[in-house]
């Protein structure tokens, strides 16, 4: 019958809170098992003691945390610092390149420049040759003419 009665209070939740309800008066007027019961609950309750050592170990996990936020900020420090070093050689190094490229448009535009005086000195090359080659061809068909006539004079006029 007892065993009956516990495997109905395991399956009966409902019944398992009214068996308590109904027993806690008994076990809390009896000296002996509210004694028992605070002794178990004694066990779960945390001491002084507990809570110092939980402190202590607060304290340990705030120094290590801060030693290790303070080595961290020392390297973020230096890392930042190695890359602004970087950023103002590459600023350098940029600068330098725009002024090449600076120096080397104006040698372009230069010869831009010398390379149009040259064209303009060949267009009146090329006028002058021209001219020339008009003349030579005017001088040449001259002297023939002056041949043919010389030729036909001597031929027809003895």
């Amino acid at each position: 019958m007892a065993e009956k009665l516990v495997e109905e209070l395991e399956a009966d939740e409902k019944v398992r809170k009214r068996l308590a309800k109904l027993l806690l008066p008994e076990v809390v007027s009896e000296p002996d098992a509210r004694l028992a019961i605070i002794n178990a609950v004694l066990r779960d309750v945390a001491t002084k003691e507990d809570i110092a050592k939980v402190m202590e170990e607060i304290e340990k996990v705030k120094v290590t945390t801060g030693e290790e936020f303070a080595m961290l900020r020392k390297e973020m420090y230096t890392y930042i610092t190695e890359l602004r070093e970087r950023v103002s050689k590459l600023e350098g190094a940029f600068t330098q390149l725009v002024d090449r490229i600076g120096d080397l448009d104006k040698r372009i535009d230069a010869l831009d420049k010398r390379i149009d005086a040259l064209d303009k000195r060949i267009d009146s090359l090329d006028k002058r040759i021209d001219y020339v080659t008009k003349v030579s061809w005017a001088l040449t068909l001259s002297v023939l003419a002056t041949l043919v006539a010389q030729i036909i004079m001597r031929v027809f006029i003895p």
